[in-house]
């Protein structure tokens, strides 16, 4: 694992990985933005986590991108994170195999049905009985995840924001069948990580994301039929809501592709046509133009 550090002001607090004297090994499926940072997070305060993706390039970026973070702690959150003690916890896996001796697995692949469930059906043919999932997902339901398992009680959902490890709250969503103590537990590693759990319905897209992505979508059909520029969407937004950053600018940060797989699943789960997607989420997919992860999105960020 690659270590490296930063000089920074004297005003700025050091953070390292706390001792956890119930620290257990973690796993985390998907080393994408979300996975990266729920893995850091995880690391700073002193868990093991086992990173878990498809390819050794994904997850060489994924290492990359995890020492950058640290790095810019000082700048971000105002304080210092260690580097080195960090990139030691998280160790990395092309093989699921690798999380059978896990007690708990946070899953943050594509938003995309038919992958997750491939994903939770071999999870649970891998893991000990007693392991609980936790999906990070934005859209899907978790009933229907912890359908493809064979234990619905042990599954329940944590929609994170990003970066994670800067913000302090979670959607905690339980399905249909989740268990008391899984939810216990899923609370009680949500607070390790410096995280409130806001305990919503189940429900397709939850509380957050059946508001932020039909706003996210309908801003992008201001650009896509010229009403406005994305800069222009996001300067109103900013200076006459009041809101950190716009519309499209959180589209950028989340990734374009994320956002149309959650309109996408959105459309399919309600058949309301007010969440069909923008065609420019559709052309700005397939032309890679990602946002921040790509370097150009509404915005550019090269």
């Amino acid at each position: 694992m690659a270590t490296s550090g930063k000089r920074i002001s004297v005003l700025t607090r050091v953070r390292r990985p706390a001792k956890n004297p119930g620290m257990t090994l973690i796993g985390v499926v998907g080393a994408g933005v979300m996975g990266v940072g729920v893995a850091q997070n995880l690391a700073e305060v002193g868990h093991q986590v086992i990173l878990v993706d498809q390819k050794d390039d994904i997850l060489n970026e994924a290492l990359r991108r995890l020492a950058q973070n640290c790095r810019l702690a000082p700048m971000l959150r105002g304080e210092q994170v260690d580097v080195s003690a960090v990139m030691s916890a998280v160790k990395t896996s092309t093989a699921l195999e690798d999380l059978g001796g896990t007690a708990t697995v946070i899953e943050n692949v594509t938003e995309d049905i038919a992958i997750k469930r491939d994903v939770y059906q071999r999870l649970d043919a891998i893991c000990p009985e007693g392991t609980i999932f936790i999906a990070n997902t934005s859209a899907i339901p978790i009933t229907t995840l912890a359908a493809a398992t064979g234990r619905p009680g042990n599954v329940v959902g944590a929609h994170f924001m990003n970066p994670v490890p800067m913000k302090t709250a979670v959607e905690l969503i339980p399905g249909v069948h989740t268990s008391e103590k899984t939810l216990e537990r899923a609370r009680a590693l949500l607070a390790e990580m410096g995280k409130r759990a806001i305990e919503v319905t189940d429900s397709c897209g939850f509380l957050s994301n059946r508001v932020l992505m039909l706003t996210i979508n309908e801003a992008a059909f201001l650009v896509y039929e010229g009403v406005a520029s994305a800069s222009a969407v996001d300067d109103v937004f900013r200076s006459c809501f009041g809101h950190p950053m716009g519309p499209l600018e959180t589209a950028d940060l989340i990734g374009i592709d994320t956002i149309l797989h959650s309109v996408r699943v959105l459309h399919s789960y309600f058949a309301d046509s007010k969440y069909r997607p923008c065609p420019l989420l559709i052309q700005m997919t397939d032309a890679g133009l990602l946002g921040r992860k790509s370097g150009q999105g509404f915005h550019s960020y090269r």
